[in-house]
């Protein structure tokens, strides 16, 4: 199964204030819905609640260190190894990651591929994504697209895929 961390972060590698993205880019989130759906993904329980409800045509699961945090409709489990293994046994070929910064920051070692929206700007936040070795990945391909009256603020959207070990 392929690990695969989606995120949006900002100059500084922030990705979030007050439990909530600090910004709105309307193009990021069709390419977020394109790319994830039909897929399991895997969050912590802040990043779900910053979300609020079920995301149609995904299966999600939640980490959450609170063993009675229930939802209906949504998988709950203790730990990420926990949720790859349950994507894995549902058929998964490929989970997302999609936050918060404690989650990526447990799937960046695990992670085969990821898809980075670089925005060109800094904005104030309270959550970051971890540093990561540049040199362990491979830039597949990348975008810029311009601010504009629908998306406020330029952005890259890059795809990675990790080296192969020697």
């Amino acid at each position: 199964m392929i690990i695969t961390i989606i995120a949006a972060l900002d100059d500084r590698g922030g990705i979030g204030l007050k439990n909530q993205i600090p910004w709105h880019l309307p193009g990021d989130l069709r390419r977020f819905k394109n790319l994830t759906m039909g897929h399991h993904l895997i969050m912590g329980r802040k990043t779900y609640q910053s979300i609020g409800k079920p995301l149609p045509g995904r299966r999600l699961i939640v980490l959450s260190r609170n063993t009675e945090f229930r939802l209906d409709g949504i998988q709950v489990v203790s730990s990420f190894e926990d949720g790859l293994k349950l994507a894995s046994d549902e058929g998964e070929s490929e989970i997302f990651v999609i936050g918060g910064g404690e989650i990526y920051g447990l799937a960046l070692p695990k992670a085969d591929r990821m898809y980075l929206s670089r925005l060109h700007t800094a904005h104030q936040a309270d959550v970051f994504f971890p540093p990561y070795d540049p040199d362990e990945w491979v830039l597949i391909c990348e975008q810029t697209i311009p601010a504009s009256q629908s998306n406020p603020i330029e952005y890259t959207f890059t795809h990675l895929v990790r080296k192969a070990l020697p």
